[in-house]
């Protein structure tokens, strides 16, 4: 399994900080402990908003960057963040998603988790050359824009749209999902230190939620 950002992606923001975890061993019935990230989630947003945090306005300025109108396309974090404040809960889907999740709401960085049952050869982060496929999760197919960040496998599937903002049903996590590639960006100034934390928190919390083969790996250039 490879993953890696393309050149042109390197280029364009060289502030990006990536953290990758590959773990084996999922199952559906595991128990991870949610309450300690979601209270630093509360915390948080005790003294603002979502749209507050740097880890937020660093992936807002890319969007621009990319074109996209911030306010109507937003990270997958932000997005977690927005409803996490409004319902004071997020739903339970998947106990390694709701771990994911948890995690994402208490660093505020968007944090992927792709079955790689479905993926094919590797992942790579790049512009769209518009004959890509995305499947939603209501079952429709559709193209991402040439020139759109996505994320990309060696069939031309797009397991994910708009870079962060929403990834596909194809390679979404279900009961009988066994192995992962979970997947934690940022561009803030302290992205690197804080991706670094991330990813080895989720390791750690893998561990104890499941009997999991792990391995952790930092990505760089």
């Amino acid at each position: 399994m490879d993953f890696h950002h393309s050149p042109q992606i390197r280029s364009a923001f060289p502030e990006l900080a990536a953290g990758v975890v590959f773990a084996q061993g999922i199952t559906p019935d595991a128990a991870p402990d949610l309450e300690r990230f979601t209270a630093v989630a509360k915390e948080r947003l005790a003294a603002g908003t979502e749209a507050d945090l740097p880890e937020i306005q660093a992936w807002r300025r890319a969007f621009a960057k990319m074109g996209l109108k911030p306010t109507q396309y937003r990270c997958a974090s932000e997005s977690l963040l927005r409803r996490f404040r409004k319902e004071g809960a997020l739903p339970r889907i998947h106990p390694l998603i709701d771990l994911c999740n948890a995690v994402s709401l208490a660093y505020a960085v968007p944090v992927a988790v792709f079955d790689l049952a479905h993926v094919a050869r590797g992942l790579e982060v790049r512009h769209a050359v518009g004959e890509e496929t995305y499947l939603t999760f209501g079952g429709e197919v559709e193209r991402p824009d040439p020139g759109e960040v996505i994320f990309a496998d060696a069939e031309g599937r797009a397991h994910a749209r708009r870079w962060t903002n929403r990834q596909s049903g194809y390679s979404a996590v279900r009961d009988t999902t066994s192995s992962v590639l979970i997947v934690a960006e940022a561009m803030h100034a302290t992205a690197a230190a804080d991706v670094a934390e991330l990813t080895t928190v989720l390791a750690r919390e893998l561990e104890r939620a499941w009997p999991t083969v792990r391995e952790v790996t930092i990505e760089s250039r």
